[in-house]
């Protein structure tokens, strides 16, 4: 599973693919964490369109703070756009809370959990981690 990574919290995901990594996840679970450079999306790219891209290129997007200020913002695009085949946003529910070891390896954990029940979670518009 692809996880496309919001541009504010790369260094975080930095902290969460550690995680992944040492905890050995990568042999249960294909993971990739994919920068908005690396696919070519600009940094000022409104939430409708990272969303559609995501979407359109079967990614999970990850991210601590996208909200609903706005036509654009990510829950009016989820509420507007999202369908039964729709992957979900997975949002970090306390991004401060990332320095500590026990909440960054239960974030990790279910990122894990949740690519490998992905089709499960098709539909669901948002789901708060850890």
């Amino acid at each position: 599973m692809r996880y496309l990574i919001d541009h504010n919290i790369r260094g975080q995901a930095v902290l969460l693919w550690g995680i992944v990594a040492v905890e050995g996840w990568l042999e249960l679970a294909p993971l990739r964490f994919i920068s908005f450079e690396e696919v070519g999306l600009s940094i000022d790219s409104s939430d409708r369109i990272v969303w559609r891209f995501a979407q359109a290129n079967q990614m999970i997007l990850l991210t601590a703070n996208r909200n609903m200020k706005g036509l654009d913002s990510l829950e009016q695009t989820i509420r507007e756009e999202n369908t039964s085949t729709s992957l979900p946003v997975v949002t970090i529910g306390n991004l401060d809370r990332l320095d500590e070891r026990n909440y960054r390896e239960r974030c990790a954990a279910r990122l894990v959990e949740l690519a490998l029940e992905i089709e499960q979670y098709r539909g669901v518009s948002r789901i708060f981690i850890p």
